[in-house]
């Protein structure tokens, strides 16, 4: 039963991924707004025997339940093309009960032409900037902006709403173990 619900999630998974690529995978994605922040927690998706990413969660406050600013960092650890990820980010709303607006629409548009393909030690960041827009990072630089505080805590529902799918990894990253 935990097996067929870890391959269900691994598509969904695919939204964007954090964990313990190498270290030189993850000093390739360094970005002084995300540094300045405190790790909250990380964790690695795996699904079966399949390694997805490595997520780290980040605030100013360094404390999950109190904080002005979050970001969240994915590094991948295979090759997703960006409309999978973008698919994902889609059902995972749909699957925490997030109604998919004419606004949501347009942002899942945006993160299509946003977002790169991704390959093993790619990696995605996003930063909470002080309106509660949700900016994208990449190795390479700043990928865009999406100027909407509702944006920005549905994407981060995806990983962070105790509805999340999956548990464990949720707990981790928002330091409260398993």
């Amino acid at each position: 039963m935990k097996r067929q619900k870890r391959l269900s999630w691994f598509i969904a998974a695919s939204v964007i991924g954090l964990s313990s690529v190498t270290f030189s995978a993850q000093a390739a994605c360094v970005n002084d707004q995300f540094e300045n922040l405190e790790v909250v927690g990380e964790t690695r998706l795996s699904v079966l025997f399949w390694d997805v990413y490595d997520a780290q969660l980040r605030t100013d406050s360094g404390n999950y339940d109190s904080y002005d600013q979050r970001a969240l960092r994915l590094t991948y650890l295979r090759e997703i093309k960006a409309s999978e990820l973008v698919e994902s980010t889609q059902e995972e709303w749909e699957r925490l009960g997030i109604e998919i607006t004419e606004n949501h629409q347009t942002w899942l548009q945006e993160l299509n032409q946003m977002w790169p393909d991704v390959k093993k030690g790619t990696c995605l960041m996003m930063i909470e900037d002080a309106d509660g827009f949700a900016q994208f990072h990449s190795a390479d630089g700043q990928l865009g902006t999406i100027q909407s505080a509702t944006f920005t805590d549905d994407f981060l529902a995806i990983w962070l709403d105790e509805n999340s799918r999956f548990k464990d990894e949720r707990n981790e990253l928002i330091g409260a173990g398993s």
